[in-house]
């Protein structure tokens, strides 16, 4: 698969994008070659010969894709090979297992305010930070509900 120089522009400026709004440099730089890929589905050699890195420095970067719920896995039919595949809607994908991220954070601040007396000072900052996640995760529901709807009239409009 070759990719041509508008391609390797975009995946420079889409994973620099990404890696400065923190995520790490080598997974921003793979999801931006599979959001890219005309079908959205590489294989790690394809993806370490598009990016011009080590098969190990691919493996690294689409485990952390994989976790974080950017880029599924698959396997080629009849071989051990996996491809890994960006999906159209992949931030919205992502945006969706807001629960695995903010759950377990709130959890801990619940245990930590649970420890504190009232007159703790740190109790403070804790309950904020724990209500800034709840009151996140509330809008991100409303928000995942409000795409769906226009994804819905993009895609009606697109046919």
């Amino acid at each position: 698969m070759t990719h041509s120089v508008n391609d390797l522009r975009f995946v420079e400026r889409m994973g620099g994008a990404l890696t400065d709004a923190g995520l790490p440099r080598l997974p921003s730089r793979a999801f931006a070659a599979l959001l890219s890929d005309e079908d959205g589905r590489m294989t790690a050699a394809e993806l370490a010969a598009a990016l011009e890195v080590s098969p190990a420095g691919v493996s690294g970067a689409v485990n952390y894709l994989a976790r974080v719920g950017m880029l599924r896995r698959e396997r080629h039919r009849g071989s051990r090979r996996d491809v890994y595949v960006v999906d159209d809607d992949a931030w919205h994908t992502a945006m969706l297992r807001r629960d695995q991220l903010y759950a377990p954070m709130v959890g801990a601040l619940d245990e930590a305010i649970a420890d504190l007396g009232d007159d703790d000072p740190r109790r403070v900052r804790l309950v904020l930070t724990r209500e800034f996640l709840v009151f996140v995760d509330e809008e991100l529901a409303d928000l995942a509900t409000r795409w769906d709807d226009r994804r819905r009239a993009l895609l009606r409009r697109s046919r």
